[in-house]
């Protein structure tokens, strides 16, 4: 008779091949782990480069995988693609721009392209700017380019959009810090900024709601000249009452902002340091020594504080103002002319 195999060896024997399994599954883990984050590292971290990225409209998983290993933004197209099959973001990948560094692991990078975090531009918009340099600011960052932004500002097709009254939307471009993508549509920039416009509008200055639209828009004109002449904040107000009463006699503003206009905007010469005679005379709707009345339009565009003062100008019986502190841009007013003249030479003396 045969014997029977030993019981304890046979388990042994189990044991053994069981703990070998293990092993090598274990083994192979740490193989895989070792190999994803090989692939998932950065192609270049001591490099510290930074890449410009832009996915286009309809392309593809793999042409964009393509093209990441192209700019030695991935060490493996083979893993990048495994990324993408396993989060099944093979067509989710959001178009726009990205900056993207040689410090990035591709897991960062896909979930940037998934998230559609784009590259965004910081851009600042003192108030009181021109529309051609809002234009010029753009440019440089790369925005957009001036002439493009130009164009459709002053499309009148692009201003009843918004129900603007008029043939520019210069006055409603609302000056703030934006955050916009490389290369951004004009039509995307405008509308950020009206909208803009008009929620400060709206919860700063909610008298402008009784306003129509035409009636809003000589306002923004009138709140352009003020943004150029008032210097102290709680000054504007008395400064758009002034105009306001010259307005109601038909008396010419005379605001030498609406000169400086045509200097600049009009004959594209450089902002003057002073004003003669000869410029007061310049032939121009925007002239307000020659004209009465408002201006055709804004000359510039206002912020918060001119928008405020125009809307709700300060009631006063002062026809005239000047300014007698160049330090810290205080304003004299009067009533009469005489006073004005006086007013002048009383600041003549003091210097």
């Amino acid at each position: 008779m045969k014997k029977n195999k030993n019981p304890r060896g046979i388990l042994n024997s189990i044991f053994t091949t069981i703990i070998f399994v293990f092993v090598l599954i274990g083994a192979l883990f740490v193989g895989l782990l070792f190999l994803i984050q090989y692939f998932d590292a950065p192609t270049a971290p001591e490099m510290h480069k930074e890449i410009l990225f832009s996915v286009e409209s309809g392309e593809s998983g793999a042409s964009v995988t393509r093209r990441l290993y192209d700019a030695n933004l991935i060490r493996s197209p083979y893993f990048f693609k495994l990324l993408l099959k396993f989060k099944n973001a093979e067509n989710a990948i959001k178009i726009g721009t990205y900056k993207f560094s040689t410090e990035m692991k591709s897991s960062e990078i896909l979930s940037v392209l998934l998230e559609g975090k784009e590259l965004l531009l910081r851009v600042q918009i003192p108030e009181g700017s021109s529309t051609s340099k809002i234009a010029l600011l753009l440019q440089e960052q790369k925005i957009i380019s001036a002439d493009d932004f130009l164009r459709t500002v002053s499309d009148p097709a692009v201003a009843k959009e918004f129900d603007i009254p008029a043939n520019s939307l210069t006055g409603y471009l609302f000056p703030d810090t934006y955050y916009f993508p490389l290369n951004s549509s004009s039509k995307l920039v405008i509308e950020t900024m009206v909208n803009n416009f008009k929620i400060k509008l709206r919860e700063l200055i909610p008298q402008a709601q009784f306003l129509t639209p035409e009636e809003l828009h000589e306002r923004v004109i009138l709140a352009s000249i003020v943004e150029r002449e008032y210097r102290k904040p709680e000054e504007a107000p008395l400064i758009a009452g002034v105009f306001m009463n010259r307005l109601k006699i038909r008396m010419p503003l005379q605001s030498c902002a609406t000169v400086v206009y045509i200097i600049t905007e009009e004959l594209h010469k450089k902002h003057p340091t002073r004003l003669f005679e000869t410029d007061l005379q310049l032939k121009s709707p925007y002239n307000t020594y020659l004209n009465p009345g408002l201006p055709p339009g804004p000359i510039c565009n206002p912020g918060v504080i001119a928008l405020q003062a125009a809307i709700t100008p300060e009631p006063s019986r002062y026809l005239y103002f000047r300014l007698v502190n160049e330090k810290d841009g205080k304003h004299y007013f009067s009533e009469t002319y005489d006073e004005h003249i006086r007013a002048a030479q009383l600041f003549t003396k003091g210097q």
